[in-house]
């Protein structure tokens, strides 16, 4: 991948002399005749030619006018890029409404700044001295994720802010832990997570450490929508002016400090190696495991994928997603070479952890990873187990989990007497908001099915730094017991139950896929199945309406909160799937979830097997109903 995706090809400044202008509208209106280029992308791109805050963009939108690149051209200008459950976050590409550039993360950078600085104002009693405001920023080590920091920096100084720079490759819950440690008014952190690497994005978070939420989400996109104008103050006069302050060394320590504090005492023992895959982690997780006393032997940083590097050259398709079994499998190699006890991966900004251990006592045999929901229900049972233990653990204390995550996860806390919260929407974001409402001081675990965890009140976002040091801890445990992780995550299951979920999706990319997806999600809304996969559909809740109905009955009112997403509520205990369009990608995604009660779960093979089997009749019937 090129690093110049988002460089402009128009020097700031340059415009398009008159004759080529109306060339190039005249080329458009005759795309547009002839059905080459959506409406919709029409009226950006006339936009992008005509109107002077695109003045500098217009000379690259002509000349490829010019080469009648109309599908490139379309999918960059059919719409303009949305915030989702993770920010703003897409392909790069030089112009566009629907990429990733300077104008696009400029209008974000700029909205951010326009709408704190107008909450800002509204928070001051009338007379009071204006104090100044502040943003921390971040960023991985995507294609031009130091660019877009400065550039997003420039900005914020510009419109009044000193900036909080953590100057190198740094996590997202670092600069979630960097906005609460130094007071800022708001964070920015550039990138782009798991996605492939032709994309980047912005991240915003607001005071609390959080990902903004409503009705400041909403807020912003106005002022983004609205952005005429991009000031900037240039990044190197600002540095030496003392309005952007690199915090990195005092931050550093201070983040490794706060999730040293919740480590849980207990043996050592165990060999790991671990993967940034080629993203940031290496600067957080492994000073986090030498901390807990993880140093002998050495915690083996995975050679291949150590290099920090925007292409994820050794990763499969060079997608670095801990999520993905198939990222493991070069890595599981080597871990039967050493005999190693434990694998932990990282995404590149380091938010989401994923995990493989051997299946029995012989690291040379079979290795297997781990679901998101599965890790979940392994750190729960730990930590509420050391809790119980310490005797820190009241009914009021809970943990926090999405609709679509394990309900293994409240199984477990309601066998150690404490709460669950989770009757949120996709998004960390939601698990954060909840402990600021329910009291951080009662919090126990978050956890979302897509890898996300968090333990302590340091933060307000997913942690792939803390999760990891405490899967190596549960291991080392569980080592010293005569176990491994796959024979403890069994017994948990012969204690609540057999639980086994599955995440499918579809892909459908550009306008056309757009309008496919909405098709997809109002089909469910207003005709959900009778059945899927042979199970009778018992309720179908509908999150965006906030109504539920029995097929064919009548609508009655949901108690849930609002989002685009439809949950099928089958027959039996546990039986469930739920539909949405991602808040970050071009796809719908299906959720699957079985259940086989404890006393059907004594045999754990055979419960496994009906289970598997349910699954693949649900998958195959939701494909059916996708087409």
């Amino acid at each position: 991948m090129a690093n110049n995706q988002t460089s402009n090809v128009a020097a700031p400044g340059a415009s398009v002399a008159p004759t080529d202008r109306a060339a190039a509208l005249a080329a458009l209106d005759a795309a547009a005749a002839a059905a080459k280029i959506t409406p919709d992308a029409v009226r950006s791109i006339r936009a992008w030619l005509t109107e002077p805050r695109y003045a500098e963009y217009a000379p690259e939108v002509a000349r490829q006018i010019g080469a009648g690149l109309w599908k490139q051209l379309d999918d960059v200008f059919w719409t303009v890029i949305p915030f989702g459950t993770g920010g703003r976050r897409g392909r790069m590409y030089p112009i566009g409404s629907n990429a990733i550039n300077d104008r696009t993360i400029g209008e974000s950078a700029q909205g951010v700044a326009d709408y704190v600085r107008q909450e800002a104002r509204g928070e001051r009693p009338e007379g009071r001295e204006q104090r100044q405001l502040s943003c921390a920023i971040a960023y991985d080590t995507r294609h031009q994720s130091r660019h877009f920091a400065e550039l997003c920096s420039e900005i914020m100084v510009a419109a009044g802010f000193k900036v909080f720079f953590l100057d190198g490759f740094r996590s997202t819950p670092e600069l979630s832990f960097a906005v609460r440690y130094n007071h800022c008014d708001c964070g920015i952190m550039v990138t782009a997570s798991h996605n492939p690497p032709s994309d980047n994005a912005v991240k915003i978070y607001w005071s609390t450490g959080g990902q903004v939420l409503p009705p400041h989400d909403a807020g912003i996109i106005d002022r983004v929508m609205n952005t005429q104008e991009i000031h900037r103050q240039p990044f190197a006069e600002a540095l030496a002016a003392g309005q952007v302050v690199y915090c990195q060394v005092e931050v550093d320590a201070a983040f490794l400090q706060a999730v040293h504090g919740q480590a849980i005492a207990g043996p050592r023992d165990l060999r790991i190696i671990y993967s940034p895959l080629h993203g940031v982690g290496a600067s957080a997780v492994l000073p986090a495991l030498a901390a807990d006393g993880f140093v002998e032997p050495p915690v083996e940083l995975f050679g291949p994928q150590a290099t920090p590097d925007p292409d994820f050259p050794n990763v499969p398709n060079h997608i670095a997603n801990p999520e993905l079994p198939a990222v493991f499998d070069s890595i599981i190699v080597r871990a039967r070479e050493i005999r190693a006890d434990l694998i932990l991966a990282s995404d590149p900004d380091c938010d989401r952890l994923g995990c493989a251990a051997p299946h029995t006592a012989d690291r040379t045999a079979a290795w297997e990873t781990f679901t998101g929901n599965q890790i979940a229900g392994l750190l729960a049972d730990y930590i509420l187990s050391a809790r119980r233990r310490a005797g820190t653990l009241t009914p009021e204390h809970y943990v926090v989990k999405t609709l679509v995550t394990t309900e293994l996860v409240r199984r477990i806390a309601d066998a150690y007497g404490v709460r669950t919260l989770g009757n949120l929407q996709v998004g960390f974001k939601y698990i954060g908001q909840t402990m600021d409402e329910a009291g951080p001081g009662r919090f126990v675990f978050g956890c979302e099915e897509s890898h996300g965890y968090l333990v302590g009140q340091y933060a307000r976002d997913k942690d792939a730094v803390v999760a990891a040091m405490l899967m190596a801890e549960l291991a080392a445990v569980v080592k010293f017991q005569g176990q491994t992780l796959h024979e403890r995550l069994d017994a948990l299951y012969r204690q609540h139950g057999y639980h086994a979920e599955r995440q499918t999706s579809l892909t459908m990319p550009g306008s056309e896929g757009m309008k496919q997806m909405q098709a997809l999600m109002a089909r469910f809304r207003t005709e959900p199945p009778m059945s899927v996969g042979g199970l009778k559909v018992v309720l179908a809740r509908d999150y965006e309406a906030l109504t539920q109905r029995q097929p064919g009955g009548p609508a009655s009112p949901l108690d849930g909160p609002r989002g685009d997403m439809v949950m099928l509520d089958l027959e039996g205990e546990g039986n469930f799937v739920a539909v949405r369009p991602s808040g970050t990608e071009p796809k719908v995604k299906f959720y699957l979830f079985a259940y086989e009660p404890p006393e059907r779960s004594a045999d754990l093979p055979a419960a496994k097997g009906r289970v598997a089997e349910r699954l693949d009749k649900l998958q195959a019937d939701l494909a059916a109903l996708a087409k």
